[in-house]
């Protein structure tokens, strides 16, 4: 099948189901979308309906209905799945049944035995090492001995005191848990005994497996991504540089990212950040050959104050943030859609380009325009959105699902993003200069709802952070 035979079910929402709708279209794919009734009032349902008519969009209980999805791509004869992020994107079972059922489909997303071995943090970090690739000092495995626990603890905090931290603290985490459930911090070796010992219990008695998992605690890093893509069936990886995910709400979700990751030359760092920079881009690459990568994903990163990086984890999917990369990413001259790129070689398509062909040109900046109280622990907002506005540059994208011209509630069963506005400039200054520009011309005006007095935005906290991106 050629890939314009292809029919892809969309099974996500808001502006990924927009961004990849838009690249179907680019690609001469038919699609189909799903929407939930909380989000009936969607941007992302009027434009399939403008895109793909009425038979192009059905109505779901949920985004997380396996079952749902299916009968939507049985019934509208859909040959192909595009999870977006989110959901079922990095669901290694899912994808495995969306490509082995009575009548099969094609994953758009790494092979689901991918997902499964970069998916299991225990495995990326025992794959990293065999690679000689830094990652985050600890154990690799479960531990089950205290003795073993106690000896790797006592080396977390010789190591932290080598590097001039005065109070090293070490994460102690059930290894089977997830969520940020069955996490401490541990401040000193004295109280580490007892804090393993309650952490082993609770994993026990709430996942049923009593290993944990003892890491050094990194303070004051960067949070720094490398883009990965690559090709089915031939082993073939190249990248689409870096970016800098350092900017981030209380709760450590990202609100801000620039690429590329640093600017050399630019902002006197106190390390090389030119060869950190390439360092963790030849190790991104090194691990996505190793474990047999075949599509798009990212490669996430800590950076020391001293320029040491550690490989955090791996993403198996789209990032919110491909389109920052996106802008600053040229393929043999020309600007690139790394959401185009997803799906073509998805479905099969050839790379058609070397890493010889692939320049960057400026910096990019992405803000995700949230309602929340900035001040109150990042807090969703909920409410009605009764304006949205900017105004249209050659150097600006913004993606949103909140209806143009439309007031919109705002559903709280889903995360509180708003957009995302994307910006371009020739240089760093010229980026931050055009970001601010951007920020101040925007318009989010709203209705409170719930418990909150007034209606808040993270705007005032995005237009602060826009004259310290990229300084460590």
């Amino acid at each position: 099948m050629t890939i314009d035979q292809h029919k892809v079910l969309i099974a996500n929402r808001g502006e990924i189901a927009m961004r990849v709708m838009r690249a179907c279209t680019q690609l001469n794919l038919d699609f189909v979308c799903v929407y939930t009734q909380e989000d009936r009032d969607s941007a992302h349902v009027h434009l399939a309906r403008e895109l793909a008519g009425e038979g192009g969009v059905y109505k779901i209980i949920s985004y997380l209905d396996a079952n749902e999805l299916f009968a939507v791509a049985d019934d509208a004869g859909a040959t192909a799945l595009h999870p977006g992020y989110g959901f079922f994107a990095e669901d290694f079972r899912f994808a495995r049944r969306v490509v082995r059922r009575d009548r099969p489909m094609e994953f758009i997303g790494p092979s689901w035995w991918v997902i499964r071995d970069l998916g299991d943090k225990i495995n990326t970090k025992r794959i990293a090492r065999s690679l000689d690739v830094p990652t985050v000092p600890g154990s690799d495995r479960p531990v089950y001995s205290e003795v073993e626990a106690e000896e790797i603890a006592a080396s977390l905090f010789e190591f932290q005191a080598t590097q001039g931290v005065i109070d090293g603290v070490i994460m102690v985490k059930a290894s089977a848990g997830g969520g940020g459930m069955g996490i401490e911090e541990v401040g000193s070796f004295e109280e580490f005994r007892s804090v393993f010992r309650r952490i082993r219990n609770y994993a026990k008695r709430n996942f049923g497996d009593e290993g944990v998992l003892i890491e050094q605690r990194i303070f004051d890093f960067n949070h720094l991504e490398v883009q990965i893509v690559c090709e089915r069936g031939t082993g073939r990886q190249i990248h689409f540089g870096t970016r800098n995910c350092s900017i981030q709400s209380s709760g450590k979700q990202k609100r801000l990212e620039v690429a590329p990751g640093f600017a050399p030359g630019v902002i006197p760092y106190t390390f090389d950040a030119a060869a950190v920079l390439a360092d963790i881009t030849k190790y991104s690459l090194s691990m996505a050959h190793e474990a047999g990568y075949d599509n798009v994903g990212t490669w996430e990163w800590i950076v020391t104050p001293k320029g040491e990086p550690f490989l955090m984890e791996v993403n198996t999917r789209i990032q919110v943030e491909n389109g920052v990369s996106s802008i600053i990413s040229r393929v043999q001259g020309k600007t690139v859609n790394i959401i185009t790129e997803q799906l073509r070689l998805a479905l099969g398509e050839p790379l058609r380009y070397t890493q010889d062909d692939i320049t960057f040109e400026g910096i990019g900046i992405e803000y995700r325009i949230v309602s929340e109280n900035t001040e109150h622990r990042f807090t969703p907002c909920a409410g009605r959105i009764t304006r949205l506005g900017w105004q249209d540059h050659d150097w600006l994208e913004v993606h949103t699902h909140v209806p143009k011209g439309e007031e919109y509630e705002i559903p709280m069963e889903y995360d509180p993003n708003l957009a995302l506005a994307i910006v371009w400039g020739k240089d760093l200054d010229d980026a931050k200069a055009r970001g601010l520009q951007f920020l101040e011309e925007l318009v989010l005006e709203g209705t409170a709802g719930g418990r909150e007095e007034n209606f808040h935005t993270n705007i005032a906290f995005l237009k602060k952070k826009t004259n310290r991106i990229l300084e460590f």
